[in-house]
């Protein structure tokens, strides 16, 4: 088992807040990626991040979205749509979506709309 799977959402979520707000996104941009993934609404989200929730235990909760296998390319060095382990390749989905944010692509093009 991976260590990212027992470590904390709320643990990430800050890096997550500095990545996205070093490249000019804003919090709001990022809770919509997130929920618009998880299928999570935003007091859903934050009371996750309160409660401290392991990524397992985050991504057993939620429903993904039905357009998440659109969701393909390179997260650190490892192409998503490759990753076998269905919980790492859901954390692969929300660092691809977070890249994307960060890199200043469109919202409607990260939201696969």
């Amino acid at each position: 088992m991976s260590r990212v799977f027992t470590a904390s959402v709320a643990s990430v979520y800050p890096l997550y807040v500095a990545k996205v707000e070093k490249k000019g996104r804003t919090v709001a941009e990022l809770d919509e990626v997130i929920c618009w993934l998880t299928g999570y609404d935003e007091a859903e989200l934050r009371a996750h991040l309160d409660a401290g929730t392991t990524f397992a235990d985050f991504f057993a909760g939620a429903s993904l979205n039905p357009h998440a296998d659109l969701i393909t390319g390179v997260v650190c060095g490892v192409r998503v749509e490759e990753v076998e382990d269905p919980l790492m390749r859901e954390i692969r989905y929300l660092d691809k979506l977070v890249d994307e944010l960060a890199k200043g692509r469109p919202m409607e093009k990260i939201l696969r709309a």
